[in-house]
Protein backbone atom coordinates (compact mmCIF):
# COMPACT_ATOMS: atom_id res chain seq x y z
CA UNK A 1 0.00 0.00 0.00
CA UNK A 2 1.38 3.22 -0.56
CA UNK A 3 1.91 5.13 2.83
CA UNK A 4 0.89 8.80 1.91
CA UNK A 5 -2.36 7.64 0.43
CA UNK A 6 -5.46 9.06 2.44
CA UNK A 7 -8.05 7.35 3.39
CA UNK A 8 -10.07 9.24 1.04
CA UNK A 9 -7.85 8.48 -2.21
CA UNK A 10 -8.36 4.71 -1.36
CA UNK A 11 -12.03 4.58 -0.70
CA UNK A 12 -12.66 6.80 -4.19
CA UNK A 13 -9.95 3.92 -5.99
CA UNK A 14 -11.92 1.49 -4.48
CA UNK A 15 -15.35 2.65 -5.15
CA UNK A 16 -14.64 3.40 -8.74
CA UNK A 17 -13.34 0.53 -9.37
CA UNK A 18 -16.64 -1.58 -7.99
CA UNK A 19 -18.83 0.55 -10.11
CA UNK A 20 -16.97 -0.01 -13.08
CA UNK A 21 -18.34 -3.55 -12.20
CA UNK A 22 -21.60 -2.73 -12.14
CA UNK A 23 -22.19 -1.64 -8.68
CA UNK A 24 -24.47 1.28 -7.35
CA UNK A 25 -23.15 1.29 -4.28
CA UNK A 26 -24.91 4.62 -3.62
CA UNK A 27 -25.60 4.40 0.63
CA UNK A 28 -22.59 2.42 0.72
CA UNK A 29 -20.56 4.08 -1.04
CA UNK A 30 -21.72 7.57 0.24
CA UNK A 31 -21.01 6.13 3.77
CA UNK A 32 -17.97 4.42 2.80
CA UNK A 33 -16.64 8.28 1.59
CA UNK A 34 -17.97 10.12 5.08
CA UNK A 35 -16.00 7.06 6.48
CA UNK A 36 -12.70 8.32 4.88
CA UNK A 37 -13.05 12.03 5.27
CA UNK A 38 -13.79 11.22 8.70
CA UNK A 39 -10.68 9.28 9.15
CA UNK A 40 -8.60 11.86 7.13
CA UNK A 41 -9.71 14.88 9.41
CA UNK A 42 -8.94 12.96 12.42
CA UNK A 43 -5.70 12.37 11.93
CA UNK A 44 -5.27 8.90 11.00
CA UNK A 45 -2.61 7.43 9.07
CA UNK A 46 -1.14 4.13 7.60
CA UNK A 47 -3.27 1.27 7.47
CA UNK A 48 -7.25 0.95 8.62
CA UNK A 49 -7.60 -0.32 12.09
CA UNK A 50 -10.60 -1.50 14.34
CA UNK A 51 -10.36 1.47 16.46
CA UNK A 52 -10.57 4.46 14.06
CA UNK A 53 -14.01 2.37 12.59
CA UNK A 54 -15.46 1.93 16.08
CA UNK A 55 -14.86 5.87 16.63
CA UNK A 56 -16.63 7.00 13.40
CA UNK A 57 -19.28 3.92 13.86
CA UNK A 58 -20.23 5.67 17.22
CA UNK A 59 -19.63 9.17 16.86
CA UNK A 60 -20.94 9.85 13.50
CA UNK A 61 -24.09 7.84 13.89
CA UNK A 62 -27.64 9.50 13.96
CA UNK A 63 -28.89 7.70 16.78
CA UNK A 64 -26.75 6.31 19.55
CA UNK A 65 -28.15 2.86 20.11
CA UNK A 66 -25.96 -0.59 18.96
CA UNK A 67 -28.10 -1.15 15.96
CA UNK A 68 -26.89 1.75 14.20
CA UNK A 69 -23.23 1.53 15.02
CA UNK A 70 -23.29 -2.03 13.68
CA UNK A 71 -24.76 -1.34 10.36
CA UNK A 72 -22.43 1.33 9.81
CA UNK A 73 -19.42 -0.99 10.61
CA UNK A 74 -21.20 -3.96 8.34
CA UNK A 75 -21.31 -1.49 5.47
CA UNK A 76 -17.36 -0.97 5.30
CA UNK A 77 -16.72 -4.77 4.98
CA UNK A 78 -16.39 -4.74 1.70
CA UNK A 79 -13.90 -1.61 1.76
CA UNK A 80 -11.67 -3.27 4.86
CA UNK A 81 -11.58 -6.58 2.36
CA UNK A 82 -10.08 -4.27 -0.75
CA UNK A 83 -8.11 -2.32 1.59
CA UNK A 84 -6.51 -5.93 3.36
CA UNK A 85 -5.67 -7.28 -0.26
CA UNK A 86 -3.34 -4.58 -0.48
CA UNK A 87 -2.51 -4.10 3.34
CA UNK A 88 -1.62 -7.38 5.17
CA UNK A 89 -1.57 -5.35 8.53
CA UNK A 90 -5.49 -4.18 7.94
CA UNK A 91 -7.73 -4.18 10.95
CA UNK A 92 -11.11 -4.43 10.96
CA UNK A 93 -13.40 -5.34 14.02
CA UNK A 94 -13.75 -9.17 14.27
CA UNK A 95 -17.22 -10.84 14.96
CA UNK A 96 -20.70 -8.69 15.08
CA UNK A 97 -19.06 -6.50 18.46
CA UNK A 98 -22.40 -4.29 18.36
CA UNK A 99 -25.24 -7.58 17.55
CA UNK A 100 -26.95 -7.82 14.30
CA UNK A 101 -26.73 -5.44 11.48
CA UNK A 102 -29.86 -6.30 10.04
CA UNK A 103 -33.51 -6.56 10.73
CA UNK A 104 -36.63 -6.22 9.00
CA UNK A 105 -39.52 -4.38 11.35
CA UNK A 106 -42.68 -4.80 10.28
CA UNK A 107 -44.33 -2.14 8.06
CA UNK A 108 -47.18 0.32 8.68
CA UNK A 109 -50.34 -0.93 6.65
CA UNK A 110 -52.27 1.35 5.29
CA UNK A 111 -56.39 1.26 5.55
CA UNK A 112 -58.20 1.71 2.40
CA UNK A 113 -59.56 5.10 4.31
CA UNK A 114 -56.23 6.25 4.67
CA UNK A 115 -54.53 5.74 1.79
CA UNK A 116 -58.05 7.22 -0.07
CA UNK A 117 -57.51 10.46 2.33
CA UNK A 118 -54.19 11.08 1.50
CA UNK A 119 -54.60 10.50 -2.64
CA UNK A 120 -57.65 13.46 -1.96
CA UNK A 121 -55.34 15.75 0.70
CA UNK A 122 -52.73 15.80 -2.07
CA UNK A 123 -55.45 16.91 -4.45
CA UNK A 124 -55.81 20.32 -2.92
CA UNK A 125 -52.22 21.19 -2.58
CA UNK A 126 -51.66 24.90 -3.57
CA UNK A 127 -50.99 25.41 -6.80
CA UNK A 128 -50.64 28.24 -9.48
CA UNK A 129 -50.99 25.98 -12.51
CA UNK A 130 -52.46 22.79 -11.12
CA UNK A 131 -49.35 20.93 -11.89
CA UNK A 132 -48.49 20.03 -8.10
CA UNK A 133 -52.01 18.38 -7.03
CA UNK A 134 -51.79 16.71 -10.42
CA UNK A 135 -48.57 15.23 -9.51
CA UNK A 136 -49.55 14.30 -6.18
CA UNK A 137 -52.51 12.27 -6.19
CA UNK A 138 -51.10 10.68 -9.64
CA UNK A 139 -47.71 9.78 -7.86
CA UNK A 140 -49.12 8.73 -4.76
CA UNK A 141 -51.95 6.63 -6.44
CA UNK A 142 -49.43 5.36 -8.66
CA UNK A 143 -47.58 3.26 -5.60
CA UNK A 144 -50.36 2.29 -3.73
CA UNK A 145 -51.83 0.50 -6.90
CA UNK A 146 -48.63 -0.98 -8.32
CA UNK A 147 -46.29 -1.26 -5.12
CA UNK A 148 -43.34 0.79 -7.47
CA UNK A 149 -40.26 1.59 -4.98
CA UNK A 150 -40.74 5.75 -5.27
CA UNK A 151 -36.96 5.28 -6.79
CA UNK A 152 -38.62 4.05 -9.59
CA UNK A 153 -41.97 6.21 -10.00
CA UNK A 154 -38.91 9.14 -9.71
CA UNK A 155 -37.42 7.47 -12.12
CA UNK A 156 -40.10 6.87 -14.90
CA UNK A 157 -39.70 8.86 -17.94
CA UNK A 158 -42.72 9.47 -20.47
CA UNK A 159 -41.61 6.70 -22.88
CA UNK A 160 -41.53 4.35 -20.19
CA UNK A 161 -45.46 4.24 -20.28
CA UNK A 162 -46.85 2.41 -22.66
CA UNK A 163 -50.59 3.71 -22.67
CA UNK A 164 -51.79 0.77 -25.93
CA UNK A 165 -50.44 -2.19 -23.94
CA UNK A 166 -51.46 -0.44 -20.01
CA UNK A 167 -48.57 -1.12 -18.92
CA UNK A 168 -45.19 0.34 -17.49
CA UNK A 169 -41.39 -0.42 -17.96
CA UNK A 170 -39.15 -0.31 -15.08
CA UNK A 171 -35.52 0.22 -16.39
CA UNK A 172 -32.46 -0.38 -14.13
CA UNK A 173 -34.27 -0.98 -10.66
CA UNK A 174 -33.08 -2.39 -7.74
CA UNK A 175 -30.11 -4.94 -8.48
CA UNK A 176 -30.10 -3.18 -12.05
CA UNK A 177 -33.39 -5.44 -12.95
CA UNK A 178 -35.92 -4.42 -15.38
CA UNK A 179 -39.56 -5.17 -15.68
CA UNK A 180 -43.04 -4.70 -16.77
CA UNK A 181 -45.45 -3.60 -15.04
CA UNK A 182 -49.31 -3.80 -16.15
CA UNK A 183 -51.92 -1.46 -14.76
CA UNK A 184 -54.96 -1.63 -13.99
CA UNK A 185 -57.58 0.30 -16.29
CA UNK A 186 -58.40 2.40 -13.84
CA UNK A 187 -54.69 3.50 -12.72
CA UNK A 188 -54.09 4.06 -16.59
CA UNK A 189 -57.54 6.41 -17.04
CA UNK A 190 -55.89 8.10 -13.63
CA UNK A 191 -51.82 8.32 -15.52
CA UNK A 192 -53.85 9.60 -18.61
CA UNK A 193 -55.72 12.34 -16.80
CA UNK A 194 -52.24 13.55 -15.20
CA UNK A 195 -50.84 13.86 -18.18
CA UNK A 196 -53.12 15.96 -19.92
CA UNK A 197 -52.29 18.36 -17.11
CA UNK A 198 -48.12 17.39 -17.36
CA UNK A 199 -48.45 18.08 -21.10
CA UNK A 200 -49.03 21.65 -20.33
CA UNK A 201 -46.05 22.27 -18.49
CA UNK A 202 -42.85 20.97 -20.77
CA UNK A 203 -41.88 18.63 -23.22
CA UNK A 204 -43.44 15.14 -23.46
CA UNK A 205 -40.92 13.23 -25.18
CA UNK A 206 -39.31 9.49 -24.33
CA UNK A 207 -36.94 11.11 -22.25
CA UNK A 208 -38.77 13.75 -20.51
CA UNK A 209 -39.49 12.72 -16.90
CA UNK A 210 -42.92 11.65 -15.81
CA UNK A 211 -43.56 13.95 -12.73
CA UNK A 212 -42.09 17.26 -12.96
CA UNK A 213 -42.02 19.95 -9.74
CA UNK A 214 -44.20 22.67 -10.23
CA UNK A 215 -41.56 24.30 -8.40
CA UNK A 216 -38.52 23.77 -9.87
CA UNK A 217 -40.04 22.94 -13.51
CA UNK A 218 -37.45 19.59 -13.26
CA UNK A 219 -37.89 16.04 -12.37
CA UNK A 220 -39.68 15.90 -9.44
CA UNK A 221 -37.14 14.77 -6.48
CA UNK A 222 -37.25 12.44 -3.75
CA UNK A 223 -37.05 15.64 -0.90
CA UNK A 224 -39.77 17.18 -2.05
CA UNK A 225 -41.79 14.07 -2.09
CA UNK A 226 -41.22 13.62 1.17
CA UNK A 227 -41.99 17.02 2.66
CA UNK A 228 -45.39 16.52 0.92
CA UNK A 229 -46.23 13.33 2.58
CA UNK A 230 -44.98 14.26 5.77
CA UNK A 231 -46.93 17.00 5.82
CA UNK A 232 -50.39 15.36 4.66
CA UNK A 233 -49.88 12.37 7.22
CA UNK A 234 -49.66 14.78 10.24
CA UNK A 235 -52.43 17.14 8.66
CA UNK A 236 -54.51 13.66 8.62
CA UNK A 237 -53.36 12.44 11.78
CA UNK A 238 -52.10 9.19 10.30
CA UNK A 239 -50.05 7.33 13.30
CA UNK A 240 -47.54 4.40 12.88
CA UNK A 241 -48.56 0.76 12.77
CA UNK A 242 -45.78 -1.67 13.36
CA UNK A 243 -42.63 -1.60 14.32
CA UNK A 244 -40.76 2.04 12.61
CA UNK A 245 -41.64 5.36 14.28
CA UNK A 246 -43.53 6.67 11.90
CA UNK A 247 -45.00 6.09 8.33
CA UNK A 248 -42.45 6.14 5.17
CA UNK A 249 -43.44 6.52 1.53
CA UNK A 250 -42.04 2.72 1.11
CA UNK A 251 -45.27 1.21 2.98
CA UNK A 252 -47.30 2.03 0.38
CA UNK A 253 -45.68 -0.58 -1.30
CA UNK A 254 -45.58 -2.81 1.98
CA UNK A 255 -49.34 -2.30 1.53
CA UNK A 256 -50.10 -2.94 -1.91
CA UNK A 257 -48.23 -6.20 -1.36
CA UNK A 258 -49.75 -7.10 1.73
CA UNK A 259 -53.70 -6.33 0.39
CA UNK A 260 -52.84 -8.58 -2.56
CA UNK A 261 -51.47 -11.66 -0.50
CA UNK A 262 -54.91 -10.77 2.15
CA UNK A 263 -57.08 -10.79 -0.98
CA UNK A 264 -55.74 -14.39 -2.07
CA UNK A 265 -55.64 -15.98 1.59
CA UNK A 266 -59.41 -14.65 1.60
CA UNK A 267 -60.11 -16.40 -1.18
CA UNK A 268 -58.14 -19.55 -0.67
CA UNK A 269 -55.88 -19.11 -3.79
CA UNK A 270 -52.73 -21.20 -4.65
CA UNK A 271 -50.63 -18.73 -2.27
CA UNK A 272 -47.32 -20.54 -4.23
CA UNK A 273 -48.25 -20.05 -7.82
CA UNK A 274 -49.37 -16.59 -6.37
CA UNK A 275 -46.64 -15.42 -4.69
CA UNK A 276 -44.04 -16.40 -7.59
CA UNK A 277 -46.13 -14.07 -9.69
CA UNK A 278 -46.36 -10.78 -7.41
CA UNK A 279 -42.62 -11.54 -6.41
CA UNK A 280 -42.19 -10.52 -10.14
CA UNK A 281 -44.30 -8.36 -10.52
CA UNK A 282 -43.15 -6.05 -7.73
CA UNK A 283 -39.83 -6.96 -8.73
CA UNK A 284 -38.13 -8.87 -5.81
CA UNK A 285 -34.96 -10.68 -6.22
CA UNK A 286 -36.74 -13.83 -5.15
CA UNK A 287 -39.63 -15.39 -3.23
CA UNK A 288 -38.48 -15.50 0.16
CA UNK A 289 -39.04 -11.50 0.12
CA UNK A 290 -42.48 -11.83 -0.60
CA UNK A 291 -43.17 -14.51 2.13
CA UNK A 292 -41.93 -12.49 4.39
CA UNK A 293 -44.65 -10.25 4.74
CA UNK A 294 -46.81 -13.79 5.87
CA UNK A 295 -44.83 -13.72 9.11
CA UNK A 296 -44.66 -10.03 9.58
CA UNK A 297 -47.41 -8.51 8.87
CA UNK A 298 -50.83 -9.70 11.71
CA UNK A 299 -53.00 -9.21 9.03
CA UNK A 300 -51.63 -11.92 7.08
CA UNK A 301 -50.52 -14.32 10.05
CA UNK A 302 -54.22 -14.49 11.71
CA UNK A 303 -55.60 -14.92 8.04
CA UNK A 304 -53.27 -17.58 7.65
CA UNK A 305 -53.91 -19.18 11.50
CA UNK A 306 -57.38 -18.76 10.50
CA UNK A 307 -56.98 -20.99 7.46
CA UNK A 308 -54.53 -23.53 9.60
CA UNK A 309 -57.20 -23.56 12.19
CA UNK A 310 -59.72 -24.54 9.45
CA UNK A 311 -57.34 -27.43 8.15
CA UNK A 312 -57.04 -28.53 11.38
CA UNK A 313 -60.71 -29.41 12.14
CA UNK A 314 -60.99 -31.00 9.18
CA UNK A 315 -58.05 -32.99 9.27
CA UNK A 316 -60.00 -34.13 12.32
CA UNK A 317 -63.47 -34.65 10.83
CA UNK A 318 -61.50 -36.60 7.94
CA UNK A 319 -60.09 -39.14 10.90
CA UNK A 320 -63.03 -39.58 13.25
CA UNK A 321 -65.62 -39.70 9.92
Amino acid sequence: MNSSATMLSQAEVYLAERRRLGFALDRSGSLTLAFARFADASGHEGSLTAAIVFRWAKEKAQRAEPFTWAGRVAVLKPFARYLADRDPVTEFPEGSPFGRSSRRLAPHIFTTAEVEALVAAAGRLPSECGLAPATFTTLFGLLAATGLRISEALRLCCGDLDDAQSQLTIWHAKFRRSRLVPLHPTVTKAVRVYLSVRAKCGPMDAVAPLFLSEKTGNALRYREVWNVFLQLSAELGIVARGGHRSIRIHDLRHSFICRRLILWQERGADLDNAMMALSTYVGHVNAAGTYWYLQAVPELMAIAGNRFEAFGATLGEARHG
